[in-house]
């Protein structure tokens, strides 16, 4: 058994550097690019992005979109930040365990069904303080045997969490979660230790 558990800790440590390694190559992104959403008076000062601690147990891997339950249509109109209106289709649900808990959150289709990457935004009990207000997001592709794998250490905020100049959907109030998700971006001065 110590073989086995020596072989989790190798997988999460290259799992938690790969990521690490993707934090770091979008910080020097937003620091440097011209197409960057942080305004470029702050580019010099910007000392990176801030996030939880990576957690393995943030990621639910084989998840099976099952149907929409919810009241809402399949196609509606989903708000924006700058008070417009984007085309959006329900696609389905996605259901994980949290603290022996079930949660389900809808994924959604922005591209007019012309990809098969899922969007998944969601607000969750960190939203508003320690995270965006408006949530945060997901985008999804799905495996090679159609599942998909909800990891949320890679939630990122919306560019409109960073300047007005951008439109960012809102968070449909279906995909509020009542659980802290202590996983991905996170508001700079609330340092979890990552």
């Amino acid at each position: 058994m110590a073989h086995a558990h020596g072989d989790d800790h190798d997988l999460h440590r290259g799992y938690a550097t790969q990521i690490e390694r993707d934090r770091a190559a979008k910080d020097a992104f937003f620091r440097s690019s011209s197409h960057s959403p942080i305004p470029a008076r702050a580019r010099p000062d910007f000392a990176g992005l801030a996030s939880f601690p990576v957690d393995s147990a943030h990621r639910f891997a084989g998840l099976r979109l099952s149907s929409y339950e919810g009241d809402g249509p399949p196609t509606f109109e989903i708000p924006t930040s700058d008070g417009g209106m984007r085309p959006a289709r329900r696609v389905g649900l996605l259901r994980f365990e949290v603290g022996g808990v079930t949660h389900a959150l809808t994924a959604y289709d922005l591209s007019g069904g012309h990809d098969h990457s899922l969007f998944v935004p969601f607000l969750d009990a960190t939203s508003g303080t320690e995270t965006y207000g408006a949530g945060r997001y997901l985008d999804l592709e799905p495996e090679p045997d159609g599942t998909y794998v909800l990891d949320f250490n890679l939630a990122y905020h919306p560019y409109c969490a960073y300047s007005v100049e951008y439109s960012c959907p809102l968070t449909p109030g279906e995909n509020r979660l009542p659980v802290r998700i202590e996983a991905g971006e996170r508001l700079p001065g609330h340092d979890a230790g990552g």
